[in-house]
């Protein structure tokens, strides 16, 4: 059990603001709230996607994980089981329904995903907004190919998968698609690689852009690499989600840091 984590879960639940948004006085934050966040919508999209994650849940295949990221705490082999995958690192359906709200609300020209796993969330992102290109990167030769498998039985067309180690792929896609619109750091859970990758889209970063920062209270070290890009000075504002944290580089927008009880 992780108590660094329900430590911090207890402290979120007792700070976060309500989900109604009440007391945030800008007009844009307050709609992005009332409109996105806390707005629930139904998509005959979200069975198709979830009936792939029960595949994968009652999946007996085992596979080789190669891992680039900040490795496991709950897998002691690399050679692991898909459905406990499945069951312990995959995004939920509460956190892959909010992205498709957000993709759908922005309408981003591309998506920039680090760390594909088997898909599951690169389809909520993907799905939202079908003129979207989402480019998504995925250390695991394995495990893409799994992700592979879900797009293809998804019908879906508008992703881009590469296979690679993050820190050389994500370079060449930023220096392909030039506007990093819409980025998902979920790749690497450590700090020093989090912020290289948050400098690294920050050069490609448009004032419309959103960034989001996946298990921004899993340890101290992605707390403090929260921090950090916080109080970065070409970030406006950021919503703190607990699980997930939310950075805009809106201009007009007075500087502040949202806990929203989600």
């Amino acid at each position: 059990m992780n108590f660094k984590l329900l430590k911090s879960f207890f402290i979120y639940k007792l700070v976060s603001k309500s989900r109604k948004g009440h007391g945030i006085h800008s007009p844009f934050v307050y709609d992005l709230i009332e409109k996105v966040i806390n707005k629930k919508i139904k998509s005959p999209e979200f069975s198709v996607i979830e009936n792939l994650r029960k595949k994968l849940i009652n999946s007996k295949k085992k596979i080789i994980v190669q891992d680039f990221g900040a490795g496991s705490k709950v897998f002691k082999s690399n050679n692991r089981k898909v459905k406990k995958i499945a069951k312990n690192t995959l995004k939920s359906k509460k956190f892959g329904m909010l992205f498709y709200r957000l993709v759908k609300y922005f309408n981003p020209e591309n998506i920039i995903e680090i760390g594909t796993s088997f898909g599951i969330t690169t389809l909520y992102l993907a799905k939202a907004y079908e003129y979207t290109k989402v480019y998504t990167i995925e250390g695991c030769p394995e495990t893409s190919l799994i992700a592979k498998e879900n797009f293809s039985s998804a019908n879906v067309k508008n992703i881009n998968l590469t296979i690679g180690n993050f820190n050389d792929e994500l370079p060449k896609i930023l220096n392909e698609v030039k506007n990093a619109d819409f980025v998902f750091f979920d790749g690497n859970h450590k700090k020093i690689p989090t912020l290289n990758y948050f400098e690294m889209c920050l050069k490609f970063k448009n004032c419309n852009s959103v960034f989001i920062f996946d298990d921004i209270h899993l340890s101290d070290e992605m707390e403090e690499a929260w921090e950090i890009i916080k109080t970065n000075k070409e970030v406006s504002f950021t919503i703190d989600l607990f699980f997930s944290g939310i950075v805009f580089f809106r201009t007009g927008i007075e500087k502040q840091d949202f806990i929203i009880n989600f």
